[in-house]
C-alpha cells in the first residue's frame, strides 16, 4: 500500500468534515473518490496534502508518518496535487509554470542563483530540458513561451496536472480534473491519466464525470457527509444501493 489512512477526523466547530474515514490505496493504481457535492472529498485532500491538520488519526505514505507535515515537505516526500478551481501563474510563461513545479528538486541554493556559478548554469540547462519534456508529455511544447493565462481552459487544466507531476511525485492528487472540460478534451484526458499512471505515478482522482470516472479507476471510495460510505471496483459501486440512494436521494 502506498498510501494508507485510519480513523482520521477533522471538525470545523460542531461538523464533522471527515469522520473516522479509513482508506488504503495500492500502488500503480488509479484509485477515485467520489460522493455528492458537501461530501467532503477537497476537505480530504487538504489533509492529504498538509492544508489542513487532523484532529485525530494517522497518513502514512510509502511508509512513513505526514500527517501534521507541512504542505512542501509533503511535495518533497512525493505527493503532488492540483486545484479544483485552475491555480496557475497566469502571467508567467507555460514553461516556467512547469519550472515552479519542479523547485522542490532543484539544489542550487540563494547565492549560487545569484552568481550564476557553472554548477547553477548547468542545472538550471537540465531544468529546462526537462521541463520541455514534460510540456511534450501532454503536447504543450509549441506552447512554452506563451503566457499560462493565454492557453485554452483545457489546456490550463493539463498544465496544471504536468506542474504537479514536474515535481517528481509517487502521487498525483487530482481534484476535479474534468470540470469544465468538453467530450474532446475529456477524451484527451482519459488517455493521459493512463499514461501517468504507465509512467509509474499513482492517481488519486475526485470527479464528478462518472463515466470518466467508471472508465479509468480501478478501486472507489465514496464519502458522504464526513464518513466513507462504501468502497470497491466501479463495477461494485456502480450497483450499491446505499450509494444509489446517496446521489438520488431514494432507489
Amino acid at each position: 500500500m502506498l498510501l494508507e489512512i485510519d480513523h482520521l477526523c477533522l471538525s470545523f466547530g460542531g461538523l464533522k468534515a471527515t469522520n473516522d474515514v479509513t482508506m488504503h490505496m495500492e500502488e500503480g493504481k488509479i484509485s477515485g473518490l467520489i460522493g455528492p457535492n458537501g461530501a467532503g472529498k477537497t476537505t480530504f485532500f487538504n489533509l492529504i496534502s498538509g492544508v489542513y491538520k487532523p484532529d485525530s488519526g494517522t497518513i502514512t505514505f510509502d511508509g512513513k508518518r505526514i500527517d501534521g507535515m507541512k504542505p512542501y515537505q509533503i511535495n518533497q516526500a512525493g505527493i503532488a496535487r492540483t486545484y479544483q478551481v485552475i491555480n496557475l501563474f497566469r502571467k508567467m510563461s507555460v514553461l516556467d509554470n512547469v519550472l515552479v513545479g519542479m523547485h522542490p528538486q532543484l539544489k542550487s541554493g540563494f547565492f549560487q542563483s545569484m552568481l550564476h556559478v557553472k554548477k547553477e548554469r548547468a542545472e538550471e540547462k537540465t531544468a529546462h530540458d526537462k521541463a520541455y519534456e514534460w510540456l511534450k508529455f501532454v503536447n504543450l511544447e509549441d506552447s512554452a513561451k506563451a503566457e499560462a493565462g493565454s492557453l485554452s481552459y483545457g489546456q490550463q487544466r493539463l498544465l496544471e496536472i504536468v506542474r504537479g507531476l514536474a515535481s517528481n511525485p509517487k502521487l498525483i492528487l487530482l481534484d476535479e480534473p474534468a470540470a469544465g472540460m468538453n467530450s474532446k478534451e475529456k477524451e484527451d484526458l482519459n488517455v493521459l491519466l493512463r499514461k501517468i499512471i504507465a509512467s509509474g505515478v499513482t492517481i488519486l482522482i475526485v470527479e464528478h464525470d462518472m463515466k470518466l470516472v467508471m472508465d479509468v479507476t480501478d478501486r472507489l471510495f465514496v464519502l458522504n457527509y464526513g464518513k466513507k460510505l462504501a468502497e470497491g471496483t466501479p463495477e461494485e459501486i456502480q450497483n450499491n444501493p446505499e450509494v444509489i440512494a446517496a446521489y438520488l436521494g431514494g432507489e
